[in-house]
């Protein structure tokens, strides 16, 4: 891709939180006037967010922003547990996040009113293995409202 081509929002852990006005704000620009369409969610394995929420050390301010990925991994916990190599529940974290980060933005009024004006447009879930520059397609891909759970969707 070509300098200007990628419109890039980054935050510690990839986390798409509905009160993060500042991703709010992107995630707006980005369908309304850059006219996406492609938002893409790219966590990589090893992240450190991931294992810091994974830690049972305080860590200050961060503590708080790790707290939906606690949650998650709290949610997982019985598949995590059954996980013996750490890196490999690193990783399981870092994809089952990706995803839930996916279904994050899919509850976001902005991609759902992009959706319901008929625009095209598709949210994916994708993981980056530092160690060999592989990009993975986490099969995480919302292309429709209907798509998103009744108690999320934003009526037209």
């Amino acid at each position: 891709m070509q300098p200007g081509e990628f419109f890039t929002h980054r935050n510690i852990a990839n986390i798409v939180h509905h009160t993060d006005i500042n991703c709010l704000a992107v995630i707006q620009y980005a369908i309304e006037v850059l006219q996406v369409k492609h938002i893409i969610i790219c966590g990589h394995y090893g992240c450190g967010g991931v294992k810091a929420a994974m830690e049972n050390k305080e860590s200050g301010l961060i503590d708080h922003w790790l707290r939906s990925v606690k949650d998650l991994y709290i949610a997982n916990k019985p598949k995590i547990d059954n996980i013996t190599d750490y890196d490999e529940r690193v990783n399981f974290l870092c994809e089952a996040n990706v995803c839930q980060q996916v279904t994050n933005i899919c509850h976001n009024s902005f991609v759902q009113n992009a959706w319901n004006n008929n625009k095209k447009l598709t949210v994916h879930g994708w993981v980056y293995d530092i160690s060999n520059s592989k990009l993975k397609d986490l099969n995480v891909c919302y292309s429709a409202a209907e798509q998103v759970p009744d108690i999320y969707r934003i009526a037209p």
